[in-house]
C-alpha cells in the first residue's frame, strides 16, 4: 500500500484515508479505555446506592411498616438477617467500584449496628443463684425419655416444658420425678422444680375477641391450656414463674403471615403479667416470635430478656438443625440475669434455652 503526505500534518498515512496511522491507533486505544472505564466512581452504581438507602430506611422505620397481613411482624422477625443485604450490596458496590453505593451503605450499616451491635459480644457474668431452663419439647418428638434425661443433665433448678403431647406426658413425669420432686402440668405446658411450688393454676391467654372485635367461635379457639403460673419458694422469698406457649404463626395465601392467634395470646399474657403482684417474675416459653416483634411490646415493656442482657450472640433457637430466629425466651423482672445460653439439640425442632439468675 502506498503512503501519501497529508496536507494538514505532512505525515504519511494509508492512501485515501487522510489520517495518519499512528494517530488512528492511539484514538482506538483511547476509545477502548473510555468504553471499559465507563463513568467515574461517583456516577457508577446508582441502582446499588438506591437499594442501600431503601434497606437503611426499611430498618430505621421498621415500626412504621403496616401490620396488615403480618408484614410488620415478618420484617421484624428476620430483622437481624438484614445484615446479609448489607454484605451483598457491599460486595456488588466493590465489584462495580461504585463510591456512591459504598457511601450509601453507611446508612443501613449504622442502623443495623445500632439495633444489634450490642448483641455480637459475650455479655455473660459470673455468679447466679438460680438456673432456669425452658424447652418446647415438640409434639412429634420421638424420644421424649432421652429429651427428659438431657434436660435433667442441665442441672436446672426450675424447668419449663411446652408442647407436651398427652400421649407422652407420663414419660416426662416419670423421667423427671427423681430430679424434680415438685411439678405441675396443665394442658400442653408444665413446670418442674427442685423448690416447692404453690398457687399453681392456668393463665387464660385464649381471648375470645378477634382483631376486629368479632367473637371467636369455639372452633377457632386454641386447644388446651397453653399457659400457667406458679409461685416458687426460694430462700430469698417467693418467685412468680409463668410458662407459656403462644399460638403458632401460619403463612397462607389468604392471610399472609398469619399472627392473629399469637398476637391475641401475647396481649392476654401481657395483661396477666401487668396484674402480677410479686416483684420477682420469670416468664418462660415458646412465643413463636422474636423480641423485636411489635406484638410483644406489652410484655417487653414490663420484662427484659435474659439473652439480651447476659447471653452471647443472638441465641437463635428455631429450627434446631439450622436456627434462624430466637422464638424461645427467658424474660425476667426483679432478678438479675448473669448468664444465658443454649443447650444441645434434643429430639425437638427447638433448642432449649437456659439462664442463670441472681438475686
Amino acid at each position: 500500500m502506498t503512503q501519501v503526505d497529508t496536507a494538514e500534518t505532512g505525515q504519511g498515512g494509508p492512501a485515501g484515508t487522510g489520517a495518519p496511522a499512528e494517530m488512528t491507533r492511539t484514538a482506538r486505544i483511547r476509545r477502548a479505555v473510555r468504553a471499559l472505564s465507563g463513568p467515574g466512581p461517583w456516577k457508577r452504581g446508582p441502582v446499588l446506592a438506591a437499594l442501600a438507602l431503601v434497606l437503611g430506611l426499611l430498618m430505621l422505620a421498621h415500626e412504621q411498616i403496616p401490620g396488615r397481613g403480618g408484614i410488620g411482624s415478618l420484617v421484624e422477625t428476620f430483622l437481624p438477617w438484614f445484615v446479609l443485604g448489607v454484605l451483598v450490596l457491599l460486595a456488588a458496590a466493590l465489584w462495580r467500584r461504585s463510591a456512591s453505593a459504598v457511601v450509601a451503605l453507611l446508612l443501613p450499616a449504622v442502623v443495623w449496628l445500632n439495633l444489634f451491635g450490642g448483641l455480637l459480644g459475650d455479655r455473660s457474668r459470673s455468679g447466679g443463684d438460680l438456673t432456669v431452663v425452658s424447652h418446647n419439647v415438640g409434639a412429634e418428638n420421638t424420644d421424649p425419655a432421652g429429651t427428659a434425661r438431657d434436660l435433667v443433665a442441665s442441672g436446672a433448678d426450675v424447668l419449663a416444658l411446652e408442647e407436651i403431647a398427652t400421649r407422652v406426658r407420663g414419660t416426662y413425669e416419670k423421667e423427671l420425678a427423681q430430679a424434680y420432686p415438685h411439678h405441675t402440668v396443665l394442658g400442653t405446658v408444665g413446670l418442674w422444680s427442685k423448690l416447692p411450688l404453690s398457687d399453681t393454676g392456668p393463665v387464660d391467654i385464649q381471648q375470645d375477641v378477634g382483631p376486629l372485635g368479632a367473637t371467636k367461635s369455639a372452633a377457632e379457639k386454641l386447644p388446651d391450656t397453653r399457659a400457667l403460673r406458679a409461685t416458687v419458694a426460694t430462700d430469698q422469698g417467693p418467685l412468680a414463674v409463668y410458662v407459656a406457649h403462644l399460638g403458632s404463626v401460619r403463612v397462607t395465601p389468604r392471610t399472609g403471615f398469619g399472627t392473629g392467634n399469637r398476637d391475641r395470646n401475647a396481649k392476654a399474657l401481657a395483661e396477666a403479667v401487668a396484674a402480677e403482684k410479686n416483684e420477682r417474675v420469670i416468664l418462660l416459653g415458646d412465643f413463636n416470635g422474636t423480641m423485636d416483634d411489635r406484638a410483644f411490646d406489652g410484655i417487653t415493656s414490663r420484662l427484659h430478656s435474659a439473652q439480651d442482657e447476659a447471653g452471647a450472640g443472638f441465641g437463635f433457637t428455631w429450627p434446631a438443625t439450622f436456627p434462624v430466629a430466637r422464638i424461645d425466651h427467658v424474660l425476667v423482672r426483679g432478678v438479675e440475669p448473669k448468664r444465658a445460653w443454649l443447650l444441645p439439640e434434643t429430639g425437638s425442632d427447638h433448642l432449649p434455652v437456659a439462664a442463670a439468675l441472681g438475686w
